[in-house]
């Protein structure tokens, strides 16, 4: 898991002053980033096209707001890998989701199993929740 800190910046908006919807997945994108630098996995780099993404707008953000996102990997599977996202700003939901790669390291063939040491670093660890005593 991985949390990233932002600006909306100017760019991020839209005509009516508000994060822009692609704004989200951009910053999902950079989250990922970090966590891939962060666990040694940075040549995965255009080799994980999307194949899915969803996002669920829970709240505005304009610019100047902070914004964190909240990134994890949800399933690994043999080839694909989801990760949940959640973005807020000052603890208030601004939008929550899903986004799916896949595992393509060649550019003229599909997708193809993940490498032992990429499944080794982003298998996702269980949450668990302590029982009250």
């Amino acid at each position: 898991m991985i949390v990233s800190r932002r600006r909306v910046e100017w760019h991020d908006t839209d005509a009516a002053g508000h994060q822009h919807h692609s704004a989200v997945l951009r910053w999902v994108e950079a989250a990922e980033a970090e966590l891939l630098r962060s666990v040694g996995c940075a040549r995965l780099f255009g080799r994980t096209p999307r194949v899915r993404h969803e996002v669920d707008y829970r709240s505005r953000v304009f610019f100047g707001d902070e914004v964190e996102t909240t990134l994890r990997v949800e399933a690994l599977g043999r080839s694909s890998l989801t990760y949940a996202f959640d973005v807020t700003c000052a603890d208030r939901p601004v939008a929550t989701g899903r986004l799916v790669i896949v595992h393509a390291p060649s550019a003229t063939g599909g997708a193809e199993p993940w490498p032992d040491d990429v499944r080794a670093a982003l298998t996702p660890t269980p949450v668990v929740t302590p029982t009250p005593a």
